[in-house]
């Protein structure tokens, strides 16, 4: 039988088969001899040991599309980042690095700005302008009004998408509005695993549909993931691409070279001011980065 794994506790796997329900598998000898550990949001093939206790074993993990290491997960078709409008202000440039990690990453990424029913509508207009004007896509939403959650239910529509974003911006309130499914899910999965056994959080993976697949992840406690260089960090900023390579120097860092054309750009307010700084910061950070590891 062919599942998906939507948690994994000490050991333990839970492969959940659409149509089937949730079985708890461990994972052949034949993964830990190759060094390869399943991960969250894997494609596998299961073995059943037991069908009325719902028991098995991970005899083949599939292909993967992509993975994660932080939260490590596997299989991401896109990220769906949260944050809130008011009630906390959003941090912008916590966002903006968020926007790098998956951009670095290549997973496209949906902006949903949550809360609109506390937010003024001008700062709602100034967000929609900045990352609208870099090539995002963004939605607004309300959990508590129940407004924007049928756009949000259908960018999810046939996606395994991770939700991420700072506490307090309303992604439970989002996720448990999306779908009576989800909640039943939650239930499932909590009484499956017992909460009392594992009361660490963990990345999880809820089916909200058919095919449709939300990792509600614990966090991401790097922001910054391997291989990142200040050299890169340009290509993770999407308005920078049509310009990066019309800067009279070969390499420009789009700080203090003469002839930039992203800071042209940023003159005649083609590149928000805000998300410059941000990418100046960051380039700070990394140049100082690779300076204490020379």
């Amino acid at each position: 039988m062919q599942g998906k794994i939507i948690k994994g506790i000490a050991g333990f796997y839970y492969v959940y088969i659409e149509k089937q329900g949730i079985y708890e598998c461990k994972a052949k000898g034949i993964f830990r001899n190759k060094s390869i550990k399943p991960l969250v949001g894997d494609n596998v093939q299961i073995d059943i040991i037991d069908e009325q206790q719902k028991q098995g074993n991970i005899t083949r993990i599939l292909e993967r599309k992509n993975e994660l290491i932080r939260p490590a997960v596997a299989n991401i078709d896109q990220a769906m980042i949260v944050f809130a409008v008011k009630k906390p202000d959003p941090n912008l440039n916590l966002l903006d690095r968020f926007l790098v990690m998956m951009e670095f990453q290549n997973i496209e990424t949906i902006i949903c700005f949550n809360k609109t029913d506390m937010g003024e509508e001008t700062f709602i207009e100034e967000l929609k302008k900045i990352y609208v004007g870099a090539g995002y896509r963004v939605m607004f939403a309300s959990a508590a009004q129940n407004r924007g959650i049928e756009k949000v239910k259908a960018a999810l529509k046939g996606k395994s998408t991770v939700f991420a974003g700072p506490s307090g911006v309303g992604k439970s309130s989002i996720l448990n509005a999306l779908a009576e499914d989800y909640k039943m899910e939650t239930g499932a999965v909590s009484k499956k695993i017992g909460r009392g056994r594992h009361t660490t959080r963990h990345s999880e993976i809820f089916n909200i549909g058919e095919g449709s697949y939300v990792f509600d992840t614990p966090g991401f406690s790097s922001l910054f993931v391997p291989g990142m260089t200040k050299e890169k960090l340009e290509d993770c900023f999407p308005e920078f691409i049509q310009y990066k390579n019309r800067c009279r120097f070969v390499g420009c860092a789009h700080i203090n070279e003469p002839d930039c054309q992203i800071k042209k750009a940023l003159q005649e307010r083609k590149i928000s001011p805000g998300r410059y700084e941000n990418y100046k910061l960051m380039y700070g950070e990394l140049k100082d980065k690779e300076k204490r590891y020379d």
